[in-house]
């Protein structure tokens, strides 16, 4: 993974020291107050999955698609306040795992909703055609963790497959950098890549140890609490680790990115004047 942020960096860079910063319209040029100016977004590309089921040298990405609509609401010339719906899919296999004696996998398909700010680099009334960008923010998730069994995939968290019920609503905690470029003059696309940590242990279904099985509630939630035996492996101890509760999980964001601008009824009425002789 490393390799790959140190590929996206250079990506940032690059579409940064290329392509004109003169603006390409008289309308853009003149001074406008920011406040207000509003834009749609919307956003496309691929989500990646870091908890319990997945090492650093698992060779098994499970990467899933992600998909966001939002708006953008600028405060000053250089913060906007955003807010955005997203879904996206994560997986994890320990058949691809060192660990793989656990035998444990997992998928889910969850929407989340956030709110944050975007700090752009440059003013928004100096115009430049590329401007990269920080945001943060905070929101929800709706966990739905879900596994194969005997053919059928069914849901994890009802069956509390470690003796545990736990919130399928965590708080998510989201940071990230990204760069967009003026095509039009309402028109931006770019590229955004955002971490979000979630405050919860159990997007995976998988968090402390393993439970005594005569404590579970079915017959169902014991053979997916410990899935060794699938494979030919001894029964799991309960109180052996099951997964790793020092570090909550957490799913990452890479996404082409594309806003439409609103604008204000100022800015409407600015781009009239000019058109007016």
């Amino acid at each position: 993974m490393k390799r790959i942020f140190a590929g996206l960096i250079l990506l940032f860079y690059s579409l940064l020291v290329v392509g004109p910063v003169k603006s390409q319209s008289t309308v853009s040029e003149r001074y406008l107050h920011p406040f207000g100016v509003f834009s749609l977004t919307g956003g496309v590309g691929i989500a990646y999955y870091q908890g319990d089921l997945r090492t650093k040298i698992n060779r098994h990405l499970g990467l899933g698609p992600s998909v966001s609509i939002g708006a953008l609401y600028r405060l000053s010339e250089h913060f906007s306040a955003r807010g955005e719906l997203r879904f996206y899919q994560v997986s994890a296999d320990q058949k691809y795992d060192p660990n793989y004696i656990q035998n444990l996998s997992f998928k889910t398909t969850n929407p989340d909703i956030n709110i944050g700010i975007q700090a752009d680099m440059f003013a928004y009334n100096r115009h430049k055609k590329t401007n990269p960008y920080l945001l943060a923010g905070v929101g929800v998730t709706y966990m739905t963790p879900t596994a194969v069994l005997d053919g059928k995939r069914g849901s994890l968290a009802p069956l509390h497959t470690e003796g545990v019920k736990y919130s399928r609503l965590p708080l998510v905690f989201m940071a990230g950098i990204g760069v967009s470029t003026k095509v039009s003059d309402r028109w931006r696309v770019g590229l955004e890549l955002c971490n979000n940590f979630v405050n919860s242990d159990y997007l995976d279904d998988v968090s402390t140890v393993y439970p005594d099985p005569a404590t579970l509630s079915s017959d169902i939630a014991r053979r997916l609490s410990d899935r060794s035996s699938e494979i030919g492996q001894p029964a799991q101890q309960p109180g052996w680790h099951r997964g790793s509760p020092k570090r909550k999980d957490r799913y990452l964001f890479f996404q082409f990115r594309a806003s439409y601008l609103i604008g204000t009824k100022k800015e409407a009425h600015e781009r009239k004047a000019v058109r007016c002789p």
